[in-house]
């Protein structure tokens, strides 16, 4: 389950359950045998519904899986994943289609969307509930299922742009094929009814868990940081006056996306990001010692910390950490940092490496190359080089990682076990799992953070009125640079100067953002709300992992292709949707 330990329920209801979840369908279960409970009796029991409930938190898709269930990171700049016989690599090549399209979620973010929908128009009048914990925990639970649903139409929604919205009616599974000839909502409708769902599910949500059994269901700052990364994304140069998209209609010539350009939608976001911050319920996460390297490890790997604010409670990141680990701790050797991501780290001055006269690429210190010296603490936190002393997993003793060619975390004859870029991710990623024991280090997965309200609140204030918001907007982001250990704008040690426009300044957000949120799932979308996707989305770099000595290994070297044409700005509606859904559009260039 995500949200809750429930007791072993009978199997009669499990059976229920699994109909339920697979159909949805009514009519199935009115013919019942006398050893089964009907769909009304399931409502009228306080954990049979909350079993139900649980089953629509499941809806809510985790991000820790990057080579088979979301391509966020291993289609972009950030990530390589290793093996060519996943999906990332099909999408890096560019060999996918409305036919063959993997990572495909619209048929199951609709099955949750159903459920949810279901759950709220049937568990009012449940007499256990209201017997045991009154109205208010009714209430509690249908706003939870909405969020839910917000939640499984804002996955589509940046996934595939504008949504079919269905509001509270339910269609089953085998409705007549009439039924289903809705048409798509515009975008700027979508993002209309998805924030209303959300706020209407904050007013309802309670400010914190009540209990540990709690921790991972919505609260009412869940709701809102949503809504606030959702208006965030719509005031983005990509649907916020965007002409590429004059033709991009329903079939009664309705626009889906507006060529019109709003200020005042950078107004909205910035707004909503600051009413969750002034919840005062969340702080940035920092570790007791004060080690910056050590905070910034935490925020993911310190389970409900006071940064989260939301997150899924049952994941496979301990996947994560065996395909990141290098081989001699027992991983996989997978996940490989690219060098495109390297180079985006700051130095310790707090400038970029194309600024900071700290950085080399000549010669050695102490073994390490001098690349990999003098950066700041969250490259550190976040990505292991070759000669760099690690522990964890199957190490015991801290040892250096080798990662030439032949060397015991490097290249080998005859396996795919190995990082093609010379770097493997570290972020996230537990020193605790260890394949080889069987020991698993288990951890919520972290949707949505302090971190990133706090960038996304400077980036829509610098957007909206840079002249007029520059204390506020530098406020933000210094905190973040604070907790990163490195200088600020404008004040404190070493402080460096406040950029002197709203280009410079938004160039500076979104290097801070690239950094702080690297392998979170946010890049993906950014570079597309953005619209640098075009220059991004090129072939990535790596050390030479065909290279067995440091003359061989340290040259920048082209990995893995990325392939881009504007019809990947949206993934394409699966073509079974559009056969049967005469009234849908394909997105543009598909």
């Amino acid at each position: 389950m995500i949200i809750m330990q429930f007791r072993n329920i009978s199997t009669y209801t499990a059976v229920v359950f699994l109909i339920l979840l697979s159909s949805g369908c009514k009519k199935f279960l009115d013919q019942v045998p006398d050893d089964r409970v009907t769909i009304e009796e399931v409502f009228q029991k306080k954990q049979a519904s909350e079993e139900y409930l649980a089953n629509v938190y499941s809806h809510i898709r985790e991000q820790g899986n990057q080579w088979t269930v979301n391509p966020f990171s291993g289609n972009t700049d950030e990530l390589d994943v290793t093996w060519a016989k996943y999906s990332t690599y099909q999408l890096n090549i560019g060999s996918w289609n409305p036919t063959s399209l993997p990572f495909d979620i619209w048929g199951e973010q609709y099955k949750g969307i159903r459920s949810a929908t279901y759950f709220i128009n049937h568990i009012d009048g449940n007499e256990e509930i209201l017997r045991l914990n009154g109205q208010q925990r009714i209430d509690q639970y249908k706003a939870e299922a909405r969020f839910v649903r917000a939640y499984c139409y804002f996955a589509l929604l940046r996934q595939y742009g504008p949504i079919v919205i269905l509001g509270n009616e339910e269609l089953a599974p085998d409705a007549p094929t009439a039924d289903f000839q809705i048409p798509r909502s515009s975008y700027d409708e979508s993002v209309e009814y998805i924030a209303g769902q959300l706020d209407s599910a904050a007013a309802v949500l309670p400010t914190s868990p009540a209990e540990d059994r709690d921790y991972g269901r919505a609260t009412k700052g869940a709701a809102l940081a949503l809504k606030a990364r959702i208006l965030l994304y719509a005031a983005s140069p990509a649907f916020n006056g965007n002409a590429d998209y004059a033709n991009f209609k329903n079939q009664d010539g309705k626009s889906l996306i507006s060529g019109a350009y709003d200020t005042e939608k950078w107004k909205r976001a910035a707004d909503a990001n600051k009413a969750v911050i002034d919840l005062n319920l969340y702080a940035l996460y920092k570790h007791a010692s004060g080690d910056p390297v050590e905070s910034y490890r935490g925020i993911l790997l310190d389970a409900y910390n006071g940064e989260n604010i939301f997150s899924r409670r049952n994941n496979n990141l301990t996947d994560w950490d065996v395909h990141s680990m290098p081989r001699a701790a027992g991983g996989w050797c997978g996940m490989g940092a690219t060098q495109e991501m390297v180079d985006a780290y700051f130095m310790k001055d707090g400038l970029p490496i194309t600024e900071s006269s700290l950085y080399s690429e000549n010669g050695f210190t102490d073994d390490i190359y001098n690349m990999y010296v003098n950066r700041e603490p969250r490259f550190y936190a976040s990505v292991n080089y070759h000669n760099r002393m690690i522990q964890g997993g199957n190490i015991i003793t801290a040892r250096r990682l080798n990662f030439f060619n032949g060397g015991t975390d490097g290249r080998y004859e005859g396996t795919e076990d190995y990082s093609k870029t010379g770097y493997l991710v570290w972020k996230n990623v537990s020193p605790n799992t260890n394949r080889i024991t069987g020991q698993w280090y288990n951890r919520p997965n972290v949707l949505i953070r302090l971190g990133e309200i706090y960038l996304n609140y400077a980036e829509a204030l610098n957007e909206y009125d840079y002249n007029s918001n520059q204390t506020e907007i530098l406020k933000y982001i210094n905190l973040i640079r604070e907790r990163a250990g490195i200088p600020q704008y404008g004040t404190g040690p070493d402080a460096l100067p406040i950029p002197a426009t709203q280009s410079e300044m938004r160039d500076k957000i979104r290097q801070e953002r690239r950094i702080e949120l690297a392998f979170e799932s946010h890049r993906w979308f950014d570079i597309r709300r953005w619209k640098i996707a075009r220059d991004v989305m090129k072939p990535v770099h790596g050390m030479n992992c065909n290279g067995k000595d440091a003359s061989a290994f340290f040259v920048r070297t082209e990995v893995t292709p990325r392939q881009w044409r504007d019809a990947y700005m949206f993934y394409p509606l699966p073509q079974y949707e559009i056969d049967r859904g005469r009234l849908l559009v394909q997105n543009p260039g598909w």
